[in-house]
């Protein structure tokens, strides 16, 4: 039987990482303070990092969620826009598009890149009604969050009846083979590169800090209870190549026929798997 939550206990996605800050509350500075020194470079270190793969996976991955034309989307953490610009694309208008981050840095480079609707702020407490969004969207920054739970209860929030939730993250790979390399690319290659490239010590104590969250984080099987627990239906999880995991999930409420039928399970691939719960 699973451990029941105390109301007053938050679910951390990983725990305090004593080598880059002291306490817990201490993080969300921490955070902000190395994403807006790094955000001239992050682009470049992205693409290296991804070796140019990147953009199509975010694109492919948004389509599997069942993103359109015309919907309304709200990308939390946008960061230098890397999501949001794939969601302009389907959508078709970015006025369509809103991105909220913590990190004025990165905010300054999202505005450079894109037209969106861009607001500074955090994921656990969103400046907007109830019901405003039909997809939201969060790229590889559910590591920096301090609370799941309340964050997930306030993308429901947000969100209109049977609208999308799209969770992007990398995750630790199963087999022992794959975590070595990622670990060894991610922890060793990639810092080396981004001070190599950049010459910026804080993008590179960013891209050490970005594995370690990872090695750190909590398992799937909890960030799935999570957002059934704030929720969401129809809440799976699909990995791409070993380590790209989607979180999809539902608000309770009809979906419109057309993405209805996009967000029927498609058969597995050797790239993409939709995992069993």
């Amino acid at each position: 039987m699973a451990e029941e939550k105390r109301p007053d206990e938050r679910l951390a996605p990983h725990p305090r990482l004593s080598n880059y800050y002291r306490h817990d509350k201490d993080r969300a500075q921490f955070v902000r303070r190395l994403f807006d020194a790094a955000a001239r470079d992050y682009d470049r270190i992205e693409r290296g990092m991804a070796l140019g793969g990147g953009r199509w996976y975010r694109r492919e991955a948004l389509r599997r969620a069942g993103l359109v034309e015309g919907m309304r989307v709200l990308d939390v953490a946008i960061g230098t826009g890397l999501v949001a610009r794939e969601a302009v694309r389907l959508v078709g208008d970015p006025s369509r598009v809103f991105g909220l981050d913590p990190s004025t840095g990165m905010l300054t480079q999202a505005r450079r890149e894109l037209s969106v609707h861009c607001v500074l702020g955090v994921g656990e407490q969103l400046p907007w009604r109830s019901g405003t969004f039909d997809l939201l969207s969060l790229g590889y920054a559910l590591r920096h969050l301090s609370d799941l739970s309340v964050t997930f209860n306030e993308f429901a929030r947000v969100l209109k009846p049977g609208a999308t939730l799209c969770v992007l993250e990398l995750t630790r790979p199963a087999n022992r083979f794959g975590f070595a390399a990622l670990r060894c690319y991610l922890r060793y290659v990639v810092p080396l590169l981004a001070r190599l490239r950049t010459r910026n010590n804080e993008a590179e104590l960013l891209m050490r800090y970005f594995w370690d969250t990872i090695e750190a984080c909590i398992p799937s099987e909890r960030i799935l209870a999570a957002l059934d627990e704030a929720g969401f239906v129809d809440v799976r999880r699909t990995v791409a190549i070993g380590m790209f995991s989607e979180y999809t999930g539902h608000t309770p409420g009809p979906r419109a026929p057309e993405l209805a039928q996009l967000a029927k399970p498609e058969r597995n691939n050797f790239f993409v798997r939709r995992m069993e719960r």
